[in-house]
Formats: structure tokens, sequence, C-alpha cells
């Protein structure tokens, strides 16, 4: 079952690329966090992607928001993709995709993994979900739409 805006953001622990653990928790009460599930490293749309959110990184970090790329490839190959295209973020290694179940991310065509965007505020809450295969860049405008939104006291 897929979680909904308004629902709390099921935890998860995944190794980063440099091999650390990385718990959503660790974020709660800290930080808002955007969440995007991609399909795999190092392809023509999750480059594109990629590179959208490293354009904007500063943005979110200004706007007191961490992200994060999930896919099901390995630790090495997040560290290729992320040294190959100087990627700021954190992308952690979900190859047995638990946490994409965990999360209801769709396949598309039910072959290629979905690409789902989360933004979670600070306490843990998904405020805005955003699927589209496609439209790679507006992963990165809706999640600063909705960091944006975000009232104060909340953000």
């Amino acid at each position: 079952m897929a979680v909904k805006v308004g629902d709390r953001a099921p935890n998860f622990t995944l190794p980063s690329q440099d091999e650390t653990p990385v718990s959503l928790s660790n974020f709660h009460g800290k930080k808002n966090v955007v969440v995007y599930f991609y399909p795999k490293d190092d392809t023509p749309g999750c480059i594109k992607e990629a590179c959208a959110f490293r354009d904007k990184y500063q943005v979110f970090t200004d706007a007191g928001a961490e992200v994060i790329g999930i896919s099901g490839d390995s630790q090495q190959s997040h560290k290729q993709f992320a040294s190959k295209y100087n990627l700021p973020f954190t992308l952690l290694s979900d190859t047995s995709n638990k946490v994409r179940e965990l999360y209801g991310v769709p396949a598309t065509l039910w072959i290629l993994p979905g690409r789902v965007t989360y933004v979670i505020d600070k306490e843990g809450i998904i405020r805005h979900i955003f699927d589209s295969m496609l439209n790679f860049e507006a992963h990165v405008e809706e999640a600063l739409k909705t960091l944006k939104a975000i009232p104060a006291s909340r953000s």
C-alpha cells in the first residue's frame, strides 16, 4: 500500500555511497527531507534528474532541506555516479527494493522502477508526492515549491 500526503513517512536505514548507514529518522526535528526514488544510475533520465537536484542543491539547503536519492544500484555504482556528476547529496542503495516497496513506489510498465519524489517535513510527515517518469526537472521544481509552502514553524 502506497504512502499518501499527510502520512508519517516510514523510517528506513540504507547504506550511502560512502558506506555510511543513513536513517530517515536522523533528520526528524532537524531538517525537511526530499527523498527521490529513481530507476538507475548513469542513465539519461536519471542523469538529468540528479543534475537538476545538484544544480539547485544550495537552494534546498538554504530552505533547510536535505536531498536524498534512492535506487536499487550498489554503493559502488552510486559512488561512481556521484563522483562523475559531482553530486553533493547522499545516494542510498536499496538493492532489495524494500524501501521502494515500503513507500509503494509504482513500477512503470510493470518493469522499470518508478521515479517518485517525496517531500517530508521535520516532523516526518509527507507533505507532497510527485510521480513522473519523464518530467525529470519537475521533480526539483515541485519539491522546491512544496518546501517554500511549509510554514516556518514546521520548516
